[in-house]
C-alpha cells in the first residue's frame, strides 16, 4: 500500500510539480490549498507525511503545524521562499522533521521524504520481545522515563517539548557536568548546526520556569558565566 502525502502548498505550478514527483516515485500524494483544507483532510484520513508550505494565505505555517502537532503525531518537512536562518531555526526548534528552501528539486524532496520515513518508522518500531516494565530511573528529585519520553521533577510530571526533554535529560544524567552551549546543541537538538546561542538560552529559560511552577522555591539548572550550564549536584 502506498504511502500517503498531504502536500500543504498554496501555489497550484508547485503542488502539481510535488504530486507528480512523489506518485512517480510510488506514493500517493494528496494536494490542499489552504490550511483549513489541510486540517479537514488530516481530520477524515490518515497520513503518513505532511509538505507543509509556511506561507499559507489563511494561516501561518509555524501556527498550523502546532495545530497539527496538538491533534496527531505526523513527520513534517517545511516548505519556504524564505531563505533566513531564523525562520529556519524557528521551524526545526519547533518540532519539524526536515526544512526544504525553494526553488528545490523534486528528486530532493522525494529523497528527503522516505528519509524521513525511514527514520519515523524507526522510531515508531516495537521491541523484538516484551520486556517487563521497569520503574522510570532516578536522580535526586528528578524520575526519567525514557520509552514515553516523561520526566517527573518532585513527583510532579512536566510538560516538554521534544527538544526541552532532550535537554533536560541531558543535565539530569549527569548532575554536576557543565555543558557548553555547542555541548548542549550537539545533545539535544536535531539539527545543531542551525541552533544559535540564545536558542539554548531561551529553552533553558523554559525548563527553569517549568521546573518552578512543579515546584516552587527550586531552581535546580546553574548558570556558568562564559561557559554553559550544569544540574545542581543536590536541590
Amino acid at each position: 500500500m502506498s504511502q500517503r502525502i498531504l502536500i500543504i502548498e498554496d501555489e497550484p505550478a508547485i503542488a502539481d510539480t510535488l504530486t507528480y514527483a512523489l506518485s512517480t516515485d510510488g506514493f500517493e500524494a494528496v494536494w490542499c490549498a489552504t490550511g483549513e483544507a489541510a486540517l479537514a483532510a488530516l481530520g477524515q484520513s490518515a497520513f503518513d507525511l505532511a509538505l507543509l508550505d509556511v506561507g499559507l494565505p489563511d494561516i501561518n505555517g509555524f501556527d498550523l503545524f502546532r495545530e497539527i502537532s496538538r491533534r496527531q503525531s505526523l513527520p513534517v518537512i517545511f516548505l519556504t521562499a524564505r531563505s533566513g536562518e531564523i525562520d529556519r531555526v524557528v521551524g526545526l526548534e519547533l518540532g519539524a522533521d526536515d526544512y526544504i528552501s525553494k526553488p528545490f528539486s523534486p528528486r530532493e524532496v522525494c529523497a528527503r521524504v522516505r528519509t524521513v520515513l525511514r527514520r519515523a518508522a524507526r522510531a515508531g518500531q516495537p521491541a523484538t520481545t516484551a520486556a517487563p516494565q521497569k520503574p522510570a530511573p532516578r536522580n535526586g528529585p528528578f524520575a526519567i522515563d525514557d520509552e514515553r519520553k516523561f520526566i517527573s521533577f518532585h513527583g510532579h510530571a512536566l510538560e516538554l517539548s521534544r527538544t526541552e526533554y532532550r535537554l533536560l535529560k541531558t543535565l539530569v544524567e549527569r548532575p554536576g557536568r557543565v555543558y557548553t552551549r555547542e555541548e548542549l546543541m550537539t545533545h539535544a537538538w536535531d539539527h545543531p548546526e542551525v541552533s544559535l546561542d540564545r536558542t539554548v538560552d531561551a529553552h533553558i529559560k523554559l525548563l527553569r520556569a517549568k521546573l518552578r511552577a512543579a515546584a516552587p522555591g527550586c531552581d535546580p539548572i546553574q548558570t556558568h558565566r562564559g561557559m554553559g550550564y550544569s544540574l545542581k549536584e543536590s536541590e
